[in-house]
C-alpha cells in the first residue's frame, strides 16, 4: 500500500512509518518538525539523540525499506496537502500531525490557540483535500481515550458509540459517547470526532479514529537497527507520559513525583503496540463505513500510584507525593473494551519487569541530559 503519515516524525509517528515501511508499504513522511521546535522552546530534550530527518530518512531507506520526508505544514498549507495527495496517491493517510501534549496544551493563550488551530485545521484540510482527490483514501487518524472522560456515568466504556434508549419515542439509538474533554488537547480530539462524522455524513468517507491510551516505552523492533532511527524520549512534566518520567526519575535517584494520591486509573499501552495497531488499521479496510470506525487503542488500565510502586518495588526507588496541578478526579475507576482492534490480531503487549528494564536501561544510559527541574514543569489548571 501507499501511505501518507502526517506527523511521521513524532514520538508515535516514527516508529509507525519503520513499521509500515518494514512490512513493505511505500511511505511518505509529511511533517514540519514542529515538535523538535518545541524542545527547543522548552528546553526540555530527549533523553535519547534524536538525528537529524535527513540522516533519519536515510538510515530508514538502508535498514528498513521504502521511505521518503516532505516537509509541510498541514494546518497552514491545505492547498499544499491537496497537491501532495494528488500526486502521491496514496492508499491510505494516518493523520499524527497534532500538538499531542495536554499539559502544552494548558500553558496559556498561546499554547490554547496554537493546539487549536494546529490540530483542527490540520485534520480538516486533510479530509478537505481527500475529498478533492480522491474519497476513496483511507484515513487513519490517532485519538485519545481522553475523549470520554474518566467517570463511569455511562458505565464500562464501549468503542466510540453509547446504545441510548430515548424516553419519549422509547426507540433505541447507537449515539457519539458524550465527549468529556479535560484539557485544550483533549478538546481538538473531542471536535476531530465531529469533523470525522460530518465527513462520513456528506461524503462516505472512510475513517478509522483510533482512542489511544497514554504511550510508554521508547523503543520498537525497528528502532534498534540504528542509532539514526532512535526514537524520542520525553521525561519532562510537560511531554513526559507518566511511566516513562517514573523511569528517568528512578534512573536518577529522584523521588517518583505522584500528582495527589495517586487514584487516576487511565489506560496505557506500548509505543511498539501503538505502531502495530496504527498498521492492523490501515490494512484492515474492509469495514461498514456508513459511519466511522473507532478502536479503542489500549492495552490494560492501571492506577498511577500501581505504576509509582511497580517502579519502587522493582529499583527501590521513593515515591512522593505532590499535590496535582491537573483538575481531574482523584480516584476513578476505569473499564475499557479493546474487542475491535483484538478482533483483527491485537495481543497487547503488558506492562511486566522485562520492559520496565528495557527502558530504563534508555534512561539510564542517557543520565548525563537529565535535567531535573524538567520533571516538575506541567503547568496548572
Amino acid at each position: 500500500m501507499r501511505v501518507i503519515v502526517f506527523g511521521g516524525d513524532g514520538f508515535c509517528g516514527w516508529p509507525t512509518s519503520l513499521r509500515l515501511a518494514a512490512n513493505g508499504h511505500k511511505i511518505l513522511i509529511a511533517d514540519n518538525l514542529s515538535r523538535r521546535g518545541i524542545d527547543n522552546e522548552l528546553s526540555s530534550g530527549s533523553l535519547t539523540e534524536i538525528a537529524s530527518i535527513k540522516d533519519r530518512i536515510e538510515s530508514a531507506k538502508k535498514h528498513i525499506g521504502d521511505v521518503d520526508f516532505v516537509n509541510i505544514d498541514v494546518a497552514k498549507n491545505p492547498q499544499g496537502v491537496q497537491g501532495l495527495i494528488s500526486n502521491f496517491k496514496p492508499d491510505a493517510i494516518v493523520q499524527f500531525a497534532e500538538q499531542r501534549a495536554a499539559p502544552y496544551s494548558m500553558i496559556g493563550d498561546d499554547e490554547r490557540r496554537y493546539t487549536v488551530d494546529n490540530n483542527i485545521s490540520g485534520t480538516h484540510n486533510i479530509c478537505s483535500a481527500i475529498v478533492a482527490v480522491d474519497p476513496n483514501i483511507h484515513l487513519v487518524h490517532l485519538g485519545t481515550m481522553g475523549v470520554y472522560g474518566y467517570s463511569k456515568d455511562f458505565g464500562d466504556i464501549p468503542e466510540g458509540y453509547l446504545d441510548v434508549t430515548i424516553n419519549s419515542t422509547n426507540a433505541n439509538k447507537s449515539i457519539l459517547y458524550p465527549a468529556n474533554p479535560g484539557s485544550i488537547y483533549h478538546l481538538t480530539k473531542c471536535l476531530d470526532q465531529l469533523v470525522f462524522q460530518f465527513y462520513n455524513k456528506n461524503w462516505n468517507l472512510k475513517v478509522t479514529d483510533l482512542h489511544q491510551g497514554i504511550v510508554w516505552g521508547v523503543e520498537t523492533e525497528h528502532t534498534k537497527l540504528s542509532p539514526m532511527l532512535v526514537n524520542r524520549f520525553d521525561y519532562d512534566g510537560i511531554y513526559g507520559t507518566v511511566l516513562n518520567r517514573f523511569i528517568s526519575q528512578a534512573a536518577n535517584d529522584v523521588p517518583l513525583s505522584v500528582y495527589g494520591e495517586g487514584g487516576q486509573s487511565r489506560a496505557f499501552i506500548h509505543i511498539s503496540d501503538t505502531a502495530k495497531c496504527v498498521e492492523l488499521a490501515v490494512t484492515n479496510t474492509d469495514f461498514d463505513t456508513s459511519r466511522v470506525r473507532i478502536f479503542n487503542q489500549v492495552s490494560e488500565v492501571r492506577s498511577v500510584l500501581e505504576l509509582a510502586t511497580i517502579i519502587k518495588d522493582q529499583y527501590g526507588a521513593e515515591i512522593q507525593f505532590i499535590k496535582n496541578p491537573r483538575k481531574e478526579l482523584p480516584h476513578n475507576d476505569l473499564k475499557v473494551s479493546n474487542a475491535g482492534l483484538k478482533s483483527l490480531g491485537f495481543n497487547p503487549i503488558t506492562l511486566d519487569n522485562a520492559l520496565v528494564e528495557d527502558v530504563r536501561y534508555i534512561a539510564e544510559s542517557s543520565k548525563d541530559k537529565f535535567n531535573q527541574s524538567n520533571v516538575l514543569s506541567s503547568p496548572k489548571w
